[in-house]
């Protein structure tokens, strides 16, 4: 019997062409197409057919009974059991399945075995191991649908080709072999197989048995396009069945011969038995059909078209124009000399975007602009996902729901999101980030008491601002103990919080997998209730630990140890893989798929999104384990083999009545390259490419708002009232310096927040330094003491590694300095007589405030006034400008007698630095702002205290007593903070012409 084997054109619309055709060929009185058996590609592809019967049948219908046995994409195909076809086909003979869990875990200790058996191979962590267990895992699956043995590997051929290759390459070939033939064993010891070869099984079993004895009722086979040997085999005998037919989608039978041959070898019988010639053009879109073709015994010629027409056909000459697109180099020369017909894409339009923001605002327009035309489909198409959600963030505008149908990755969904945060916060011991991350989750503390839940974690976010502090739970209960406020209220409630993630957090050794998911399990339900497993994705999640529980805890896997510090990149990559599927409930007349999802779809709109390279298609990812060159001596498809799919769904969307191709100029990490595709299409149409500019327009226009004038040089002018406040002795600088900065610190009270776990500032620095040293002269300055104590404090801070690493030997070779410096001050006669200590005065009614360091007493009586500084002390010409007077007030405080316990008059003034050295000959130096020898900036020391008097009642007349406006950098040369400079909006005003300052006030 002939084989019954058709195409559907492109522009017909594969499921609604399909339907139209089926209806009337198998609809028999009753139960015609009741008896009819579909053989489709994918569980997506049976929800796309059963939703073409619906839109066909007018009326009640009884569906045909479908069943999965291929896809294009070759991942898709390696997990599902054909039980029911093998049930149909009579117990066909072929062991279980082995559980895909089990197996990554079996494959990862037989990999920890092999590479801890090799001479100088180190060994990974858990997390890696999987990793490459997993690369390992899609290679004999790779294998297996190919029908290769593992004895191919032996093949002379092939080992003379390994020899050849990079010795990486033969290190990992190597190590391939052994864990292959080591994990076919385990299989023969289970009595159990690999999916993909129990399909092979199920499929081959069931060709043998429909060929010796046909089916009472008619096989179709529809958009089945895997080129697998066992898929191809079944494709042919349900060609030649009674009643049977196949049909491919998108097969080009006009293409010319000689393009058809020039595609190359494509699995054609070779003397050399290779199926991919080194020339063969694996990335068009025919190639993966005319492998399928030849694996058929099938001659292109033998195909039929298939001439019924779905509900949303383009035209005719529209499947003509996408076999001219995609030529091949050397044949695509005739495009010069293509009539207008031959390169019609009437109705395909190009839009460029400014990013990829952009791109999904103007999908979101298009698609809410056809949406509004009555029974009008439409269905957005692309392998981007975070565009995906982009657009469907902005359909909500307009109240339009949207499910993205190729799902989201459970690790972004709440249920997932929270236990990855358990199990970083497991990893880092409770540090900061992740752990207020975890207890501000969604799902933690749901319900009426969330409010009050949430009000203690912000309180707790503010109590861990700044470097990390040490480890553990009874650490950070120390650490909110020692705050400048302690909250009685917020630690009572640590308390309970601790008492949930102790058990937890007591284990720091590796611990069995199935254990530690048992403990984060235990712990957020101790969250979150039963609420976790609620939803859709909380339903995944309990899936996934079940899964991985239940294979952790298989004899044959051995006990799986893994390390707390592992489980956030182990658990992040198994749920990457998990994808949560929105139930129905969108738009019914929208659908946003991916790749695999669209095929056999179709709408009156369609839209192709994120066309740029690396995305669609994406890039070629080489495989981890085998080199191209033994692939293909091995006869498996090779990476570039996807970009051909990539390009076959291309195709397939271009067919519908109106296309539209987005693409974004620029993404987040420069300009992009525009898709291959669309490349070809602005070569081959020339000027005549239609562009779609008005969606971009609306776009861009959708939120823009009148253009604000930028913000004037801030000026505020508070009242007399509002202006009399203290002043602290490092203020003073500020005021001076920066009138705005001081306003916005001293009188509007504003602070800036450190982020949690931030790296330690200078001023976390020197806080530090300032610690260590009074405690020092607090047991009395004992001589060999100090550095022992500053290694204990930084210890107990446990401070970022970086300042370990960097800092803390700068700060020991500085503080080594101070303590010799000390030692040879003291044999002179100067004594100590006060540090850290308070003191203030009030001058014209305004109190002065400050903190001495250190001061001193000289053998002649009088003072000098010490500034600790962990980096450089200002310059000189900073004290004589007025721009550095700490010193100078401190001075006055004590020569007021406003600091307890200090009399006398100061005469000395120094900067004591732990930096480094002019002359770079160690660490520690002293020195002062004094103008005297051959300096030629500084201050008289006979004037020091006089000079600082009359700063200070300059800018008492001036801005605490006066009039004068808080002008933000009031001295733009002049080095400072930069805290407040959002507040002063500074990017909008510095730069620009300078306003006159003529003192009129603004607002800050």
């Amino acid at each position: 019997m002939k084989p019954q084997v058709y195409s559907i054109a492109a522009h017909r619309g594969f499921a609604d062409a399909l339907v139209a055709g089926l209806i009337p060929r198998y609809r028999e009185d009753h139960f015609g197409l009741a008896r009819l058996t579909l053989l489709l590609p994918s569980r997506r592809a049976v929800r796309t057919v059963t939703e073409a019967f619906v839109r066909a049948s007018g009326g009640a219908l009884m569906l045909p009974r479908m069943a999965v046995v291929g896809d294009l994409d070759l991942d898709e195909t390696l997990g599902p059991v054909f039980d029911p076809l093998g049930m149909e086909a009579g117990a066909v003979a072929a062991p279980p399945a082995v559980d895909p869990t089990v197996r990554l875990l079996i494959l990862s200790r037989l990999l920890r075995e092999e590479l801890a058996a090799e001479a100088g191979a180190s060994v990974p962590g858990e997390a890696a191991l999987l990793r490459l267990a997993r690369g390992v895992g899609e290679t004999i699956d790779r294998l297996l649908i190919e029908e290769v043995t593992p004895e191919r590997l032996l093949d002379p051929a092939v080992i003379g080709l390994v020899g050849d290759l990079a010795e990486h390459w033969r290190v990992a070939t190597r190590l391939f072999a052994r864990v292959m033939l080591r994990w076919r064993a385990e299989l023969d010891a289970r009595g159990a197989c690999d999916a993909p070869e129990r399909r092979n099984r199920l499929l081959h079993g069931l060709a043998q048995r429909w060929r010796a004895a046909p089916p009472a009722h008619p096989v179709v086979a529809a958009g089945v396009t895997s080129a697998a040997p066992a898929v191809a085999g079944l494709l042919r005998v349900v060609a030649e069945l009674p009643g049977g037919a196949v049909i491919l989608p998108d097969l080009d039978l006009a293409l010319d011969d000689a393009v058809w041959d020039a595609l190359g070898h494509a699995g054609a019988p070779a003397e050399d038995g290779q199926v991919f010639a080194r020339g063969d053009i694996v990335t068009h879109p025919q190639y993966h059909l005319k492998l399928l073709l030849h694996r058929m015994g099938i001659a292109r010629g033998e195909v039929q078209p298939w001439h019924r027409a779905g509900l949303s056909p383009a035209r005719p000459a529209r499947s003509r124009a996408i076999s001219n697109l995609f030529l091949p180099p050397v044949a695509s020369a005739v495009w010069a000399t293509l009539s207008a017909d031959e390169r019609n894409l009437g109705g395909v339009r190009l839009m460029e975007s400014a990013h990829p923001g952009e791109e999904a605002l103007a999908i979101a327009v298009l698609v809410r602009r056809a949406l509004a035309v009555p029974e009008r489909r439409v269905a957005v198409i692309t392998p981007d996902r975070g565009l995906a959600e982009r657009v469907i963030g902005h359909l909500q505008r307009w109240n339009i729901a949207a499910d993205d149908s190729a799902g989201r990755p459970l690790p972004q969904t709440a249920a997932g999101r929270l236990l990855l945060l358990l199990a970083e916060t497991w990893a880092e011991r409770a540090a900061p980030v992740p752990l207020i991350a975890l207890l501000g989750a969604p799902l933690v503390r749901a319900g009426e008491g969330r409010p009050a839940w949430l009000d203690r974690v912000r309180k707790l976010d503010l109590a861990l601002r700044g470097p990390r502090p040490a480890p553990g739970v009874l650490a950070l209960r120390d650490h909110l103990v020692k705050v400048r406020r302690p909250d009685p209220d917020l630690i009572a409630w640590w308390d309970d919080v601790a008492l949930i993630l102790a058990p937890m957090l007591a284990i720091d050794d590796a611990l069995p997998l199935a254990d530690a998911l048992a403990l984060l399990v235990e712990t957020a339900e101790a969250l979150c209730g039963e609420g976790i497993w609620a939803e859709a994705d909380g339903r995944a999640l309990a899936m996934f630990v079940e899964d991985w529980s239940a294979a952790a805890g298989d004899p044959m896997v051995a006990e799986t140890a893994v390390d707390p510090a592992e489980l956030p990149a182990l658990l992040r990559d198994a749920l990457d893989l998990v994808a949560v599927r929105p139930p129905y409930g969108g738009h019914p007349r929208l659908a946003i798929y991916g790749l695999i999802e669209a095929r056999m779809s179709r709408a009156d709109l369609v839209i192709c999104g994120g066309l740029v390279e690396g995305t669609w298609p994406a890039t070629p990812g080489t495989d981890p384990v085998l080199a191209p060159a033994v692939l293909r001596a091995l006869g498996i498809p090779g990476a570039d083999f996807r970009i051909g799919l990539a390009a076959h769904d291309f195709a397939a969307a271009l067919g519908a009545p109106e296309v539209v191709l987005s693409h974004a100029a620029r993404d987040i990490s420069g300009p992009t390259v525009p898709s291959r595709f669309l490349l070809r299409i602005r070569a081959m149409l020339g000027g005549g490419v239609h562009e779609e500019i008005d969606a971009v327009l609306w776009a861009r226009g959708i939120d823009q708002a009148d253009r604000m004038p930028p913000s004037p040089r801030p000026q505020p002018m508070p009242s007399a009232e509002q202006r009399r406040v203290d002043i602290a002795a490092t203020a003073l600088d500020r005021l001076r310096g920066d009138p705005y900065q001081f306003y916005a610190s001293a009188i509007l009270r504003l602070s800036t927040l450190d982020p949690l776990d931030a790296d330690p500032t200078p001023a976390w620095r020197g806080t530090a330094v300032h610690a260590i040293l009074e405690a020092w002269h607090a047991a009395g300055a004992p001589p060999g003491e100090l550095v022992p104590l500053a290694e204990r404090a930084l210890a107990e801070m446990s401070a970022h590694p970086l300042m370990r690493a960097l800092w803390q030997p700068r700060l020991i070779a500085g503080l080594l300095w101070v303590e010799e410096e000390q030692e040879r001050l003291l044999g002179e006669g100067r004594q100590v007589v006060a540090y850290e200590r308070w003191g203030d005065i009030t001058v014209r009614g305004v109190r002065i405030k400050g903190r001495a360091d250190r001061i001193d007493r000289l053998p002649d009586g009088t003072l000098a006034i010490v500034d600790y500084k962990t980096g450089s002390p200002p310059k000189a010409r900073m004290v004589e400008e007025g721009f550095a007077l700490q010193l100078g007030l401190i001075g006055l405080i004590a020569a007021d007698g406003g600091i307890e316990g200090v009399s006398g008059l100061p005469s000395r003034f120094e900067y004591w630095s732990l930096s480094r050295r002019k002359d770079g000959s160690g660490f520690g130096w002293c020195d002062e702002p004094i103008r005297d020898g051959r300096k030629r900036s500084g201050v008289p020391r006979d004037e020091f205290l006089p000079i600082t008097r009359d700063y200070l009642h300059d800018a008492l007349d001036r801005w605490i007593l006066g009039s004068d406006p808080f002008t933000a950098r009031l001295n733009p040369n002049l080095a400072g903070y930069s805290d407040y400079d959002q507040l002063m909006r500074l990017d909008e005003w510095q730069g620009r012409d300078v306003q006159r300052l003529d003192g009129a006030g603004g607002d800050a």
